[in-house]
């Protein structure tokens, strides 16, 4: 187990800790097995330079210490998206003293290709071979020794979910092996790179710009230039060449017997990922995860938490002290007053965004072990197509269902610049949190199913004309689809639980400041009477072309600070009888379209810069209303009745 420690790459004695970097493809395990080094005490920050978050740890065994990384998955380490740069990067920069290269057993193409390249490293290399336990139902087996004997390194075949192996794998990082390089790139020509080995290889991996910007940071001399240039296309010949290497030695290292009948699970896969069976199974899904998040997170948890735990204790219980004890009214009313850093700020992240992302995050980490989440982004991929993305984007949709604000921090997930803003926009417009779709469940629901089907169409419609707009319009390119299919399996209850806590703690650590900061602006623009101003501005709007009463301007510009301040005030005046249901399904369409709320809005500065934030806001403001206009008027010009 680890301990956090005192000091980073320290240990008690104050002699530097070796380094341990995990390294592979993704879906192969390779969190699973950090969590068995290092336990729970890990650190999760951004690499520098970049929004990709890279988790570290210290592993004890022995007496000894280990710095342990966990790198993002990669399919090269010729990167295609910034996961695999930062995964490169950590391998060059941080000059790790061991890898613990981990690999799904069951594809030995991928894991001899990047073991090969990780062989040009010199850096002592362990192979965990993972998953041996699904490798082996289907019939395959692998020749660990011919491998060992190849690259002479130790190889260690594991079942990370049940620690098979796990043990033996330690024993082999505490006495690691330099893998033989199974051939030589730079011969492969007349023209040698340089022999720094960080620089060599990233000419020899074709990646030229990086290989000036290294030479550049190490002070070598202005010959590079002409060196790089000269070697421009050996690329791809090293790749040519690896990949004949491969293809050659996975017959020899893989035995495979008859095939094995396919079992429920294998045909549960094949059916979630084919168009017929895989969309009402995918309604099903999106069904238990509405009624998992949106019924006992949003609806029984945050009711305790909100209305016992904070409304009827800490909240009157901390006025009571502020009140008798400090009697300061200004520190009072900014504390637990109408917008008090207290009564919203601390009672919104902690009873209502905490049971609601704690509940999300439990189903999603189930949805992932299952491996389910990969099938969903091929069945959806060529609907995303349209919009210049690709199936990876269903993710952050997925879980923008949980909340916007979470979402947008995973659109990181994603290859390119221009996806990543195109998902976060779909998501700002149109992707409703948890606590706004029930009170939209709870709203039309209630009066009519057709009148709900129609508020979706609507939605849908607008996240399928924003986005392909802007995929044709902005500038950049699609990234490539590749994507690990682990097979369905069952879950292992305590990984659940571990990545749920992890992920809320990191959900917490990004986000309750920002809560914190958008009540405290609030709070000042109501002292300065500036908020009811800001109602009032938008009142001939939502009178005029929306055609709603003026008291749902005070709702719209409260959904900003908060959604579900927004859709409850609509609630309570469609339940005084102030709204009627054309004009629920109006205000409703024009909430969900609106400007992110408040914490969204500043992870998107966060994200993108204030620049691209503000365009955003500048586009989805009209566009939302104008939406709503449109569909009010149509409402009312073919009097539509549900």
């Amino acid at each position: 187990m680890s301990e956090a420690p005192a000091s980073p790459g320290r240990s008690n004695e104050g002699v530097r800790r070796k380094k341990i970097a995990l390294i592979g493809n993704p879906n192969v395990g390779k969190s699973v097995l950090f969590m068995a080094l290092t336990g729970q005490y890990v650190i999760v920050s951004n690499y520098p330079g970049t929004t990709v978050e890279v988790t570290r740890g210290v592993m004890k065994h022995h007496g000894l210490e280990f710095d342990v990384i966990d790198t993002p998955g990669i399919n090269s380490l010729i990167p295609q998206s910034e996961d695999e740069r930062v995964a490169r990067d950590i391998l060059i920069d941080e000059k790790p003293d061991v890898l613990l290269h981990v690999a799904d057993a069951k594809n030995m193409t991928r894991t001899l290709l990047i073991l090969s390249q990780l062989a040009e490293l010199g850096i002592p290399t362990v192979l965990a071979l993972n998953l041996i336990d699904e490798a082996r139902a289907r019939g395959i087996d692998i020749r660990d020794g011919l491998i060992s004997s190849i690259f002479g390194i130790d190889v260690v075949k594991t079942i990370a979910t049940e620690c098979i192996g796990v043990p033996q794998l330690i024993r082999s990082l505490h006495a690691p092996h330099v893998p033989r390089k199974p051939f030589s790139a730079a011969s492969l020509l007349s023209a040698k790179p340089p022999t720094e080995t960080p620089l060599q290889l990233l000419i020899e991996w074709g990646q030229q710009e990086d290989a000036l910007a290294l030479a550049s940071r190490m002070g070598v001399n202005g010959t590079i230039a002409e060196t790089i240039s000269r070697c421009n296309h050996l690329g791809r010949t090293v790749a040519r060449e690896r990949m004949e290497f491969v293809e050659k030695l996975v017959p020899q290292v893989r035995t495979e017997s008859v095939p094995m009948a396919l079992k429920w699970a294998d045909r549960i896969g094949l059916w979630t990922r084919s168009p017929l069976p895989g969309i009402p199974i995918l309604f099903a899904v999106l069904l238990g995860l509405y009624l998992f998040v949106g019924v006992i997170g949003s609806g029984i948890l945050v009711n305790f938490f909100e209305n016992r735990i904070f409304g009827g204790y800490l909240t009157p219980t901390f006025t009571h002290f502020l009140v008798r004890f400090i009697g300061i009214p200004f520190l009072t009313d900014f504390l637990v007053g109408r917008y008090g850093l207290f009564s919203v700020g601390v009672m919104y992240a902690f009873a209502i965004i905490l049971p609601i992302v704690g509940t999300f995050f439990f189903a999603f980490s189930i949805l992932e072990d299952s491996g389910y989440l990969p099938r969903l982004a091929i069945l959806s991929d060529r609907i995303f197509r349209l919009m210049g993305l690709n199936g990876k984007a269903i993710l952050p949709m997925v879980l923008g269902l949980g909340c916007d604000t979470m979402a947008t921090l995973t659109t990181r997930i994603l290859g390119t610049k221009k996806e990543r803003l195109i998902t976060t926009i779909l998501l700002a417009l149109g992707i409703p949190c948890s606590a706004q779709l029930g009170v939209i469940m709870g709203l039309l629901g209630g009066h009519s199913a057709w009148a709900l089907l129609f508020f979706f169409l609507v939605i849908l419609a607008q996240i399928l004309i924003v986005g392909t707009l802007s995929g044709r319009l902005l500038p950049g390119r699609r990234s490539d689809f590749i994507f690990e299919i682990p097979p369905i399996r069952m879950v292992q209850w305590k990984n659940i639980a571990l990545k749920t806590l992890w992920r809320v703690k990191w959900f917490l650590k990004e986000a309750v400041p920002l809560f914190l900061a958008g009540t405290t602006i609030l709070f000042f623009l109501n002292r300065l009477n500036l908020l009811n101003s800001i109602i009032r501005a938008c009142q001939p709007i939502v009178t005029g072309l929306l055609d709603l009463p003026p008291r749902t301007a005070e709702a719209f510009v409260m959904g900003f600070l908060r959604r579900d301040y927004g859709a409850a005030g609509l609630f309570a005046m469609a339940a005084a009888g102030q709204l009627t249901l054309q004009q629920i399904i109006v205000s409703l369409t024009v909430m969900t379209l609106f400007i992110p709320c408040i914490a969204n809005f500043f992870i998107i500065i966060k994200e993108h810069g204030i620049g691209r934030a503000l365009l955003m806001l500048g586009f989805i403001t009209p566009y939302a209303v104008a939406v709503g206009a449109v569909v009010n008027f149509c409402l009312t010009r073919f009097n539509l009745r549900f």
